[in-house]
């Protein structure tokens, strides 16, 4: 016997999931996670008062203070890791290493406070990382055409973006899907570039 194993051991892909405080970032993780998911959640306290804003979310009682964590096996050669950051700017400074190794991103937004994506946006688009946009609809919000919501964040055609329920399963598994999907295109676009040329 050689003492090898036959297992294949899964491609690990790290994905990063961002957006505002409140946006739904920790369920999102927790209604796709195979494992228990790792998350930092602390009761919010009068200290955050006047710091972090609740307007569209006032019965939000906990927060992540540092980051979520979760797992999708999706065959067995790939593994997503999945990582999920504070939404409060304050604890933006966590981002840099959150990211760090990242294949992608999902962006959450609230259309209740569309407001509140725009950091996670604009660090993206500066990082050059892919991203799709993932609405999370709250039930009794007001709800807008993805177009709508794809003009007021100035996002252009390449940038998916979708509907998600993030308390639902089959719908984040979706809204992964269409990352990947966005990574791959990505990451061929510059040789169907030099192929082009030639």
């Amino acid at each position: 016997m050689s003492g090898r194993s036959d297992r294949i051991v899964p491609l690990a892909v790290k994905i990063v999931v961002s957006g505002g405080l409140g946006v739904g970032k920790t369920t999102f993780i927790g209604a796709i996670s195979e494992i228990e998911p790792l998350d930092t959640e602390a009761a919010m306290t009068q200290v955050s008062v006047g710091v972090d804003s609740l307007d569209g979310v006032e019965s939000k009682t906990t927060t992540t203070v540092a980051l979520d964590f979760g797992r999708i096996t999706l065959d067995p050669t790939i593994a997503l890791y999945l990582f999920g950051t504070p939404g409060q700017d304050r604890f933006s400074f966590l981002w840099d290493d959150l990211v760090e190794g990242a294949l992608g991103t999902v962006v959450l937004a609230d259309t209740r406070r569309i407001e509140e994506c725009f950091p996670a946006v604009d660090y993206f688009e500066a990082q050059g990382a892919p991203f799709v946009l993932a609405v999370n609809r709250f039930d009794g919000a007001e709800r807008f055409e993805l177009g709508e919501v794809r003009e007021a964040l100035g996002l252009g055609p390449d940038v998916p973006v979708l509907e998600c329920d993030a308390r639902d399963r089959s719908s984040v598994r979706d809204v992964l899907g269409a990352l990947m999907d966005r990574v791959i295109g990505v990451r061929a676009a510059p040789k169907r570039r030099v192929a082009m040329v030639r």
